[in-house]
């Protein structure tokens, strides 16, 4: 155990640790001191139990505050988690969608295919058509002729 000697409010005192937590202790004892400081300023030189009470709530009270800006915090992070979902709802729609889209484009290609293939055998009947025209023209010249 390592003894070490903190000073508060202007006094000294006699601290036990464990060894390699002398730096924690010193850091500890020097936010107590801030407190009692302030409070020996404030009020002047008072008992020292009264003191270190006093120097303690102040502390515990900034804990406290602490505490409770990092419970909003973390409903602030919360938020965020359900903006986390939101945004993961988001994305499987959009990959709905896409898939959607894609069934809609491979439609789209084979109504064009079809229409293509009725435009063709559309072109082919014309030409057939004229084709046949041409013939019996042909043929009702040949009978003017003839006739």
């Amino acid at each position: 155990m390592a003894e070490v000697k903190v000073t508060i409010g202007g006094r000294e005192f006699e601290v036990a640790c464990r060894d390699g937590e002398e730096h924690f202790l010193q850091s500890a004892a020097g936010m107590l001191d801030n407190e009692a400081g302030a409070l020996n300023e404030a009020l002047g030189r008072m008992p020292e139990t009264r003191m270190l009470l006093m120097a303690g709530l102040m502390l515990a009270d900034k804990t406290a505050s602490l505490e409770d800006q990092l419970k909003a915090n973390g409903a602030a992070g919360a938020d965020s988690s359900g903006a986390a979902k939101r945004a993961n709802k988001a994305e499987k729609q959009l990959n709905a969608a896409q898939e959607q889209l894609a069934e809609v484009k491979a439609e789209l290609a084979e109504v064009q295919a079809a229409a293509k293939d009725a435009a063709e055998a559309r072109d082919a009947a014309v030409a057939q058509m004229k084709n046949m025209v041409a013939q019996v023209e042909s043929a009702a010249d040949a009978i003017k002729k003839a006739g």
